[in-house]
């Protein structure tokens, strides 16, 4: 006697079960329909932020543009994705020179991204906010949000974007003569790019190391990064103007170095570009006034005045403030190598002037410098503003590098913490691992167990299985022959009965054709009696028959007609349906036959949802390996490169692998769409009976 499971009735399980898969096919049918609508305003978003970028339109078009897509953004549920767009449109803002705007969507944006622990959006909200700072000459808060930025892409493994974090600290360590620190992060920097073979950054990383360098007159140093530079500007597909700049660093390393001769060469090659002057002006006058100055100092007696004015005038022309001052100071070294010293004071004046509206402070200082040694009688008024302006500036710097060492060291702090948060974290997953790796262990031995004893019932089960099958299979013989011996009885009945009377009745009736009288139709009479009954056992013998046992009917046929009358109705469309009546279809595997209903209906339903049809064709043809179904509407057709692939497509895909079969979309805008399924047949096809 076989245990008695214990446990809830059945019908309350598959109830259970039932209500589960509905609520969950509810869910997933709200989830997919929520996903499309939020896709399609993420994309009316992005489509409002590249009309943003179009260089054709005016500002106010520019905002007005963004303003729709922060009002779009702003009804998205999903906060994540309204985190990242509102990330693009303060980007954008910020492209476009406008910081209240850049400002108050940043700081949604981080506000967001923090209340979602959406590090990735956090990690690019507080580099746009650096670049802003940056570009508002406050260092101090670039280098904090540029460090915040890094610190999060180190978290999250995102190597390239962290030293690309590392350069740009080193580059705004640089702008407050943080030199030390500034080499520090870019070698940082360049010790992660180079695995990443990041040959453009690269670049920049040793172009910036070189600037360091001749910052601190280390001039050999500064030639060899410079140099290095140079190498991997030729490994990336950059524009020559790298490799100008590149050269032009070089010639003014020389030049600064006192080694005029060999800067000249420099700066010849890099006026030597024939392109220069109309597609880069800002560098083709700074080559020009360094050539100038170079050969002033080779040749003092030379007239250079009239590169000077061009160089100022190229400068003025595109607002190079910084450049002019400098190109002013060179002028006016220039004329005080020449003695004149009037017009000397004239140019360094002029300096002056471009590097206080610059708030270039260094070239402000060497302008006092120089006009201390021109103006004698105003010597210590220069001396005393050079003074007080230095001091200051020095105190300024000297505040900054202290707040950027202690942002330094409070990340250090920050990292040590979190390293040891990670040892004592990895030390508890050890140990839940353990736990669990046991509970797991003695879960699988259990239910091995149960497994085994479950696999014997079955087995013994099977066996008894096979045991009615083959009883089954011998009365199903029995049957059989049954039939076939009932067959050969009336087939004799037939043959020796009814055909021996119907004859005996025929020859009767043709003897009494020419006869007539009484006796005749006596006789005629008996032979009427004798077909009677010869009607009365054909009529015995057909009630014994069932002819429904040997009617051929095709199920798979009609399943297919009523699916189409069913589409036909919801589509609104006319439709053909040609089948080859010769091959038996319900011979067909189950299997087969299944999956080619639910292939032909899917393809259907695609006619009645996006085709837009008047009429359909639906072919069932026999192959030589063995049929063909092709279904042709006349709808509006598609592009297959633009074609998505849905869940239809995918289930046409799923369906037809199964059956070792395969399929074709063939459409053209406009033509309507064909689908053809090819599905082999390992047997030779079975003939319909006649």
């Amino acid at each position: 006697m076989l245990p008695v499971k214990s446990g809830p009735p059945k019908y309350i399980l598959y109830i259970s079960c039932f209500w589960l898969a509905l609520l969950f096919v509810s869910c997933n049918k709200n989830n997919q329909l929520n996903s499309k609508q939020t896709s399609t305003q993420a994309d009316s978003v992005f489509s409002l932020i590249d009309s943003a970028s179009n260089s054709k339109f005016s500002y106010k078009k520019h905002k007005a543009f963004l303003d729709r897509a922060e009002a779009k953004a702003a009804k998205i549920k999903n906060d994540s994705l309204k985190a990242k767009l509102f990330s693009k449109i303060a980007l954008k803002y910020l492209t476009l020179n406008d910081s209240a705007n850049f400002r108050k969507i940043n700081l949604k944006t981080i506000e967001l991204a923090k209340s979602l622990n959406d590090s990735l959006t956090l990690a690019e909200a507080n580099w746009d906010l650096a670049h802003f700072f940056r570009g508002e000459a406050k260092t101090d808060k670039a280098y904090f949000h540029f460090s915040e930025a890094q610190n999060i892409f180190e978290a999250l493994k995102m190597d390239y974007e962290s030293a690309r974090m590392l350069y740009n600290m080193a580059v705004t360590q640089s702008d407050i003569k943080d030199y030390t620190g500034s080499e520090i992060n870019t070698i940082k920097a360049i010790e992660i790019l180079k695995p990443l073979n990041q040959y453009k950054r690269l670049y920049y990383c040793y172009n910036n190391l070189g600037s360091i360098t001749k910052e601190l007159k280390d001039f050999d140093r500064a030639l060899d990064y410079y140099n290095t530079a140079l190498e991997y500007q030729k490994k990336i597909e950059a524009p020559n103007n790298y490799a100008l700049s590149l050269k032009n660093n070089i010639g003014v390393v020389y030049l600064e170095q006192g080694n005029y001769t060999e800067s000249i060469p420099y700066f010849e090659t890099v006026l030597n570009d024939v392109n220069l002057s109309t597609e880069r002006p800002s560098l083709y006058a700074m080559a020009l006034n360094n050539l100038a100055y170079s050969k002033s100092k080779v040749d003092p007696k030379s007239d250079l005045s009239p590169y000077f004015r061009r160089v100022i005038k190229i400068q003025d022309s595109i607002g190079e403030i910084q450049d002019i001052s400098r190109s002013y100071y060179c002028f006016a070294d220039y004329y005080l190598g020449k003695q004149d010293t009037i017009e000397a004071i004239s140019q360094v004046k002029k300096a002056l002037g471009y590097a206080k509206i610059a708030s270039n402070n260094d070239r402000y200082l060497q302008s006092l410098q120089l006009l201390s040694k021109l103006e004698p009688q105003k010597s210590s008024y220069y001396t005393q503003k050079y003074i007080s302006l230095n001091d200051s500036l020095q105190q300024v710097e000297r505040k900054a590098r202290n707040k950027f060492a202690r942002i330094r060291f409070e990340t250090d702090e920050f990292i040590a913490e979190n390293e040891i948060l990670e040892r004592e974290k990895q030390l508890w997953t050890g140990v839940a691992v353990s736990i669990l790796l046991l509970g797991l262990m003695s879960y699988i031995i259990l239910d091995q167990r149960s497994k085994n004893q479950k696999l014997r019932f079955q087995q013994q089960q099977q066996a008894a299985n096979q045991e009615i099958f083959n009883l089954m299979l011998a009365q199903k013989q029995k049957l059989e022959e049954g039939k076939k011996i009932e067959q050969k009885r009336i087939s004799e009945e037939l043959h020796d009965g009814v055909l021996g009377k119907m004859l005996g009745a025929r020859m009767v009736l043709t003897g009494l054709n020419k006869r007539t009288g009484e006796e005749a139709a006596t006789e005629r009479k008996r032979a009427i009696d004798a077909l009677q009954d010869v009607e009365k056992e054909v009529r015995s013998i057909s009630h014994e028959l069932s002819h429904a046992a040997y009617q051929n009917i095709p199920n798979f046929i009609h399943s297919l007609k009523d699916l189409l009358n069913t589409v036909k109705a919801t589509g609104n469309f006319d439709y053909k349906f040609v089948y080859n009546e010769v091959f038996n279809w319900d011979s067909l595997d189950a299997n087969i036959k299944i999956n080619v209903y639910r292939m032909i209906q899917e393809s259907l339903q695609n006619c009645v949802k996006h085709a837009a049809c008047k009429n359909v064709i639906v072919e069932l043809s026999k192959t030589n390996i063995g049929f063909m179904a092709k279904i042709t509407d006349d709808g509006k057709g598609f592009k297959k490169s633009s074609r998505k692939r849905g869940i239809g497509l995918r289930n046409i895909s799923s369906r037809i692998e199964k059956i070792n079969g395969t399929y074709s979309i063939d459409s053209t805008p406009g033509k309507g769409t064909t689908v053809t399924l090819e599905v082999p047949l390992n047997t030779e096809p079975e003939l319909t009976s006649n």
